[in-house]
């Protein structure tokens, strides 16, 4: 699978709520996938779905920080 590059997490931080939402929604999409993908024949690396959890984890904590603020 092609890697995505990540976003920074200063970039992160500067990102509107609404473009973190779309972000969380396309990393949604890309854990299931790689789940699906894992369930039916094994990853070549299976750290992708650690790397995909934490990097749902860390849009929700960046989009929880920013209504917080408001």
């Amino acid at each position: 699978m092609a890697d995505k590059k990540k976003a920074a997490p200063q970039e992160k931080s500067s990102m509107t709520t609404t473009e973190l939402a779309s972000e969380l929604r396309s990393a949604l999409a890309q854990r299931a996938k790689l789940e699906f993908s894992h369930k039916v024949a094994p990853l070549k690396d299976p750290m992708e779905l650690r790397r995909a959890r934490r990097e749902i984890a860390r849009l929700k904590t960046h989009l929880r920080l920013k209504e917080a603020a408001k």
